[in-house]
């Protein structure tokens, strides 16, 4: 499985979710767990943004050798999973690469659809999104420009998120 992560910059959120996927999937033993990130506006060959970074390490994370990126339509369609950090990211996914529509979530949402649906692969994440819609937002917060607790939030809730949609949907059944 690949999961492709999206935000804006591509220099805080989305590496910082790709970035614990691959700490998972090491500390996990998952070898066909792969994971990459890229923005929607990305500041194209920056690292992770400095406060980022020590959060990332912090949370297991290592920002080593990170490079932005911008997506593009060919990024998007080699993703099995695609999670957006804001609805207007994934909006812009799917503008790009609306076949992917069945694959493409915020991070919010798959977690939340993975627990309350019982969801363990994306086709039934796919399946559960009609059945249990939410009309407030599941965004997850820029933090560019802010202080560092702000940095902390972020990445903390990015990884509480992202911890038990990977237990659920990324770890082979037995």
């Amino acid at each position: 499985m690949h999961i492709l992560f999206v935000c804006t910059g591509n220099i805080c959120r989305s590496p910082t979710g790709e970035r614990l996927t691959q700490a998972f999937a090491e500390e996990a033993g998952i070898a066909d767990l792969t994971a990459s990130s890229a923005g929607t506006r990305a500041l194209i060959g920056h690292p992770v943004e400095p406060t980022a970074a020590l959060v990332l390490e912090g949370l297991g994370g290592d920002p080593t050798n990170f490079r932005a990126r911008r997506l593009t339509t060919a990024i998007a369609s080699e993703a099995d999973l695609i999670l957006a950090m804001t609805e207007r990211h994934r909006d812009k996914i799917l503008a790009l690469a609306p076949i992917q529509f069945k694959r493409t979530f915020t991070l919010r949402e798959a977690a939340r659809l993975a627990e309350e649906a019982d969801a363990t692969t994306v086709a039934e994440l796919a399946v559960a999104r009609p059945r249990y819609h939410v009309q407030e937002s599941e965004d997850v917060a820029d933090p560019i420009g802010a202080d560092a607790e702000t940095f902390h939030a972020v990445g903390l809730e990015i990884a509480t998120l992202l911890g038990p949609l990977l237990r659920r949907i990324a770890i082979p059944a037995q």
